[in-house]
C-alpha cells in the first residue's frame, strides 16, 4: 500500500523554530535521522537538509536557511538519545565534515537487516517487507540544493525517516531473538568513527580511479594532468567532475594519448560533445603528461608476501563462516579488521582483542579460529 496520510512535516528556516525543535528532541529516548546533499549537482557536494523524525512530528531543518546549526550539536553526541539511520556511513561523514557532527549511541537499520541475513536491505525495501508501505524513491536523485524545495520534495525527505523509529523496534526484537543484537550493535559504533574527509581536491586523488595503477608509467602522468584540466572546469561551472569527464573516459584517453583531434575524436566513449568542449584542453593536458615527472604510486601497507597469504587465508575462512550463517562476509568480519589482523599477525589472543576492539562479540566466537589461520600457514 502507498504511504498512509500525514500531517505536513515542519519545515525549520529560523534559528528561533530551530531551538523550538532542539528543546523537543533533547526529551525524546529516540530520534531518527537523516540527510540530503546536492552531490550530484555542485563541485562541493554540501547537506542541504538534515531531516528528523520522533512520534507525532517530521522536521526539515534547512542549513541553507540556518547557518548555524551548532545548537543540535549535543543531540547527536548524547549517549542517551539512540540515533536511528538508514545506510548511515555516508550520513555520518557528511554531517561530521559539514558541520563536525559526532553520532552517538547509532542504530543503524541496514546493518540491522543484513545482520539478519536479509538480502533485500534498501529501506524501500525494507519498509515494503516489514509494514508493506510502498515509498516513492523519484526524488531520489533530485537537486536539494534549489530553493525553495517543492511540497511533494519535503514530503519525500520525510518519508526517510517517518518510519525508522517502529523499523528500529521491529528489527532490534528479532535481533534479539536471534542472539545478534550485539554483533549489529558493534558494527554500528564502528560507523560512528567515519575517516575524515576534506571537502576539498588533490592533484593525487587521480590514484583512487579503478584500475589507475594499471597503467604504465608515463600513462599515470597523463591521467593525473587530465585529473587535475577535469577538477579546473568542474570548478568554474560548479559541476560535479563526472559531469565534466567520467572515470572511464580519462583512462580512456590516458592509454590512448591522443595527440591530434582525429585521435581523440577515435577514443571509445568520448562523445563529440565531449571534444567540441573540452577538446583543445585535453590535449593540452595529455601534452603536459608526457613531459611531467613520474607520480609516486602509493604505498599499500601489507604488500609482503606473508601478509598476503594471511589476508587471502583469513578472507577464504571469512567466506566460509559466512556461508554456513548465510550472511555476507563483511557482518562476519570487516574488509579493514581483516587487512589489520594480516598485516600485524597477532601472536596471541590479548594482541587480537585490541585490533578487533570494539567487536568483542566477533572476538569470543572467532579469535581463536583466526591466530590458528595466520599461524599455520
Amino acid at each position: 500500500m502507498n504511504p498512509p496520510l500525514l500531517p505536513a512535516p515542519v519545515l525549520i528556516e529560523n534559528r528561533e523554530s530551530l531551538q523550538e525543535m532542539t528543546d523537543r528532541l533533547a526529551r525524546e529516548p529516540l530520534l531518527a535521522v537523516d540527510t540530503e546533499s546536492n552531490s550530484l549537482y555542485a563541485y562541493q557536494e554540501q547537506v542541504c537538509l538534515i531531516q528528523f523524525s520522533i512520534p507525532g512530528f517530521d522536521y526539515l531543518v534547512d542549513p541553507l536557511a540556518v547557518r548555524d546549526l551548532s545548537s543540535i550539536s549535543p543531540l547527536f553526541s548524547n549517549p542517551k538519545i539512540e540515533k536511528v539511520l538508514h545506510g548511515a556511513e555516508y550520513d555520518v561523514m557528511c554531517l561530521a565534515r559539514d558541520f563536525n557532527f559526532q553520532i552517538v549511541n547509532l542504530f543503524e537499520t541496514r546493518v540491522a537487516s543484513r545482520t539478519l541475513g536479509w538480502k533485500r536491505t534498501g529501506l524501500r525495501d525494507l519498509l515494503e517487507q516489514v509494514f508493506s508501505v510502498n515509498v516513492d524513491k523519484r526524488f531520489q536523485r533530485a537537486n536539494w540544493g534549489k530553493r525553495p524545495l517543492s511540497s511533494e520534495m519535503l514530503d519525500y525527505a520525510r518519508l526517510d525517516t517517518h518510519f525508522l523509529p517502529k523499523l528500529r523496534d521491529h528489527l532490534h526484537q528479532l535481533l534479539r531473538n536471534s542472539g545478534n543484537l550485539e554483533e549489529a550493535q558493534e558494527l554500528c559504533e564502528l560507523m560512528t568513527d567515519p575517516p575524515r574527509r576534506e571537502n576539498g581536491f588533490s592533484p593525487d586523488g587521480f590514484w583512487r580511479i579503478a584500475h589507475s595503477r594499471e597503467l604504465s608509467p608515463r600513462k599515470t602522468a597523463i591521467l593525473r594532468e587530465l585529473y587535475i584540466m577535469r577538477n579546473s572546469y568542474a570548478r568554474r561551472q560548479n559541476r560535479p567532475p563526472f559531469k565534466i569527464l567520467g572515470d572511464k573516459s580519462l583512462m580512456e584517453i590516458a592509454r590512448k594519448g591522443p595527440r591530434t583531434s582525429a585521435e581523440l575524436n577515435s577514443v571509445p566513449g568520448l562523445t563529440n560533445n565531449k571534444v567540441r568542449h573540452y577538446g583543445v584542453e585535453i590535449l593540452a593536458a595529455v601534452d603536459r603528461g608526457l613531459k611531467a615527472p613520474i607520480p609516486q604510486k602509493p604505498r599499500n601497507r601489507g604488500q609482503d608476501e606473508a601478509t598476503r597469504t594471511r589476508y587471502e587465508d583469513l578472507r577464504e575462512w571469512r567466506k566460509n563462516a559466512a556461508r554456513k550463517r548465510n550472511l555476507e562476509s563483511d557482518i562476519i568480519l570487516p574488509r579493514d579488521i581483516l587487512i589489520e589482523i594480516a598485516t600485524q599477525s597477532p601472536h596471541d589472543l590479548a594482541t587480537l582483542r585490541k585490533i578487533m576492539d570494539p567487536l568483542e562479540s566477533r572476538f569470543q566466537r572467532y579469535g581463536e579460529q583466526i591466530l590458528r589461520i595466520i599461524h599455520t600457514t
